[in-house]
């Protein structure tokens, strides 16, 4: 009951700090900026101290730096250079394109590695030092568990290139504050419809896996019945009189 109530409440944490940190924080604060006088680069650079922020707060809560974290705050970078040397709104707010593109090539690139990189991933999330994750991990001799997440891996990795591009696209086409607020809400629903895809084609998965043993275990049994009713006992066969 402890354990649970500990994982209830981190994702809780987790949830809380992606929606001020991430979401809330910097679209609240580039709204005030922009209402006390600052320009568009400006409001878009201070505002994007939020989810550097939220970051250093996983970092100190879970005492160590995640892949993703290291990413993003590589595009906060590369957004707030390219915006303070252009003057230009698009270029700072297309600093969350850089992450989701690096992501996305990753994906792809650990296709041909010896795992795949949402493998690594959910062995992270799971815990590689527990039994579930020492199960999780012994699932990878079968080739059709392989497969699947070879399937996952390359679908993130075009999706999040997709993402990017898309995001590119808002950018240059919508308005500075709606580019702001796609940008802050599309890699979390993005995220979430794949992971939704992931768990319910797992699921199928388990249930084809499950069908297949049980058709293989009846057949089995059948050919073995099967065996034994053709099989005449030494017992019953009559002895045969001399001559």
């Amino acid at each position: 009951m402890m354990k649970g109530n500990h994982g209830n409440r981190n994702r809780l944490l987790s949830l809380a700090s992606i929606a001020v940190f991430d979401i809330a924080g910097p679209l609240v604060a580039y709204s005030m900026l922009r209402s006390a006088g600052q320009s568009q680069v400006s409001a878009l650079i201070l505002s994007g101290a939020f989810p550097a922020l939220g970051i250093a707060a996983g970092v100190i809560r879970h005492r160590r730096v995640d892949a993703v974290g290291v990413l993003v705050l590589a595009g906060i970078a590369v957004g707030t250079v390219l915006g303070l040397l252009s003057g230009n709104p698009r270029l700072v707010l297309a600093e969350g394109s850089v992450p989701t593109a690096v992501f996305g090539l990753l994906c792809l690139g650990s296709l041909w590695a010896r795992r795949p990189l949402i493998y690594r991933f959910a062995i992270e999330f799971i815990g590689a030092d527990t039994p579930r994750g020492r199960d999780f991990e012994s699932l990878w001799q079968y080739p059709g568990f392989r497969h699947l997440f070879r399937l996952y891996t390359l679908v993130w990795g075009v999706v999040y290139l997709a993402e990017a591009a898309a995001r590119i696209v808002i950018i240059e086409t919508a308005s500075t504050s709606a580019a702001l607020a796609a940008s802050k809400v599309m890699p979390y629903a993005v995220a979430g419809l794949l992971v939704a895809w992931m768990v319910a084609s797992g699921r199928r998965a388990r249930r084809a896996g499950e069908r297949l043993a049980a058709a293989q275990a009846a057949a089995d049994n059948t050919a073995a019945d099967e065996t034994a009713a053709t099989q005449i006992p030494a017992t019953k066969i009559p002895a045969t009189s001399s001559v």
